[in-house]
């Protein structure tokens, strides 16, 4: 483990994610503390997970739209300022680490190519990722690239990577997520993907309005509906879908 938690310190009423009822629960306690390789945050849209996700990379040293620490470029400046915010809890420090943020994906494979395009990048920085530029290839190809070239051993974070990824996609990148984990690996994944979210041994947290809870994987509202929406596809449909 490289990261065993984080602490909060004081915020002020005029930054906008005090509102969100995550971070009003991480600063009544101590400390959040991560016990599993791989844990996931969990929760719906506007629910501050990406929110805090973006806040642990960039307090790690990654920057904020993508990559890892050697990446400093912004296409635009719209990170929030809880990182100032945030005390890393560190056991060692990583050999490695890398922030795949789906939203702003293109914008990490623009910047990979315009540095091959420097003279002084010699072999090219693309060999790191299999050798093809990310934007001749799909969306989800060019996620799984960087996953099975790039990362070896380090703290990884993911903001929600099934972005891009079919079903059988999504099943592949939880084999590489358990390679990751072998090879000493430590990974934080932002997620709506119940089939991630099965990985074996992870650490589930749900964001919700009542704030951050540890939760089973069958007990996630992401996984209950689902189920209960396969399971009864025209029943789901018609109480949706009626006038």
């Amino acid at each position: 483990m490289f990261l065993n938690g984080f602490r909060m310190t004081e915020t002020y009423s005029k930054d906008y994610f005090t509102a969100l009822p995550a971070v009003r629960c991480l600063q009544g306690i101590d400390i959040f503390r991560f016990n599993s390789p791989v844990t996931f945050f969990v929760g719906e849209n506007g629910s501050g997970k990406s929110t805090l996700m973006e806040a642990l990379a960039v307090a790690a040293g990654l920057n904020a739209e993508g990559g890892s620490r050697n990446f400093n470029f912004a296409t635009k400046r719209t990170e929030s300022g809880l990182h100032h915010h945030i005390q890393l809890a560190r056991n060692a420090r990583e050999r490695d680490g890398y922030f795949l943020r789906a939203e702003s994906y293109y914008n990490v494979a623009t910047h990979i190519d315009k540095l091959d395009e420097m003279p002084a990048f010699s072999p090219p920085l693309i060999n790191s990722y299999g050798g093809t530029s990310l934007h001749a290839q799909s969306h989800g190809e060019s996620f799984l690239a960087l996953i099975q070239n790039r990362l070896r051993c380090g703290l990884y974070f993911f903001d929600e990577p099934e972005a891009a990824l079919s079903p059988t996609r999504q099943m592949t990148l939880l084999v590489e997520i358990d390679r990751l984990v072998k090879a000493g690996s430590q990974l934080i994944i932002a997620t709506h993907s119940p089939i991630l979210l099965a990985f074996p041994g992870a650490e589930i947290y749900e964001f919700s309005e009542e704030g951050i809870v540890l939760t089973p994987y069958t007990e996630t509202t992401h996984y209950r509906i689902t189920k209960r929406f396969l399971n009864d596809t025209p029943g789901m449909l018609r109480r949706l879908l009626e006038d």
